[in-house]
């Protein structure tokens, strides 16, 4: 009698290498990715009054406050763009990838739980949170173009847009690298080091003030503005600015920077994330 060979429909394989990534896992699993979407939007937004609608609250209210403080108090120059304009540029795509960041920080103490019963590729989980964040993004980039729309119809304000427009997409997907490549740093150390979770909010609401969103890049003296510079971060809002409004300190070389910088920071943060991912349940 001949032996029957077992077929079966998953194989789990221990992986040799660090920066190991199998996609066509992660592929077979895209309907998680959809559920841990849907459980994000959930769970944030449960038994609340207005719910969605703080999608655009938030960066309303955000930039009011910098209107009033920053705009009318302090009297900071907005390189002759409308305050709320120049202002909701800067959050709207900043939100993007401090959102990434700071859900993606707590992966390994947040979803302990489901680590320890079942089996899954465990990059679901931050790919998840980017993917929830980008439509996030979406709903508050139509709040910043009903703005924006609003200035080039019904003003005269110096507003040009240009055909940087066409970067829209790469500055969108610098931003979500480089969230999700540091917050995979960070919730890799968070599972030995728990002080890090009270410090990474903090951390990001002074970051914001290291890059150009309260203030254009011209008023920094030229002897300083090269440490400003070195934030990959700013160049992408730079380039935001400049490809709707038609002011900023754009480059190519930039860019490419902040490109190349956000995929070693990705690469990076998947190394840490797949050699804590084998020994975590020990230690969260």
């Amino acid at each position: 009698m001949s032996e029957q060979v077992e077929k079966w429909d998953l194989e789990i394989k221990p992986t040799g290498s660090l920066f190991h990534i199998n996609f066509k896992e992660l592929i077979h699993h895209r309907d998680l990715i959809i559920m841990f979407v849907k459980r994000d939007f959930s769970t944030v937004y449960k038994q609340t009054i207005l719910g969605p609608l703080w999608f655009f609250i938030q960066p309303i209210l955000t930039t009011v406050m910098f209107v009033i403080v920053f705009g009318r108090l302090a009297n900071i120059s907005t390189d002759e763009i409308p305050q709320p304009l120049f202002y909701l540029s800067g959050i709207t795509i900043w939100n993007y990838f401090s959102d990434c960041l700071i859900n993606t920080s707590d992966t390994f103490i947040k979803n302990a739980n489901i680590f320890g019963k079942v089996y899954f590729p465990r990059l679901i989980v931050p790919i998840s949170v980017v993917v929830s964040n980008l439509m996030k993004f979406g709903v508050q980039m139509l709040l910043f173009l009903l703005v924006y729309f609003y200035y080039i119809i019904f003003t005269n304000k110096p507003i040009h847009p240009n055909a940087t427009l066409l970067l829209l997409p790469v500055l969108v997907f610098i931003m979500g690298i480089f969230g999700l490549g540091l917050g995979m740093i960070i919730t890799a150390l968070t599972t030995k080091y728990r002080d890090l979770r009270f410090l990474i909010t903090f951390g990001v609401q002074l970051l914001m003030y290291a890059v150009p969103i309260i203030y254009p890049l011209s008023v920094v003296s030229p002897k300083k503005r090269w440490i400003m510079e070195l934030n990959p971060i700013t160049s992408v809002i730079e380039a935001f600015k400049y490809s709707f409004i038609g002011k900023g300190s754009f480059t190519m070389n930039g860019l490419a920077i902040s490109f190349t910088v956000s995929i070693v920071i990705l690469i990076f943060g998947t190394v840490i994330f797949n050699k804590v991912e084998k020994r975590f349940m020990d230690t969260v």
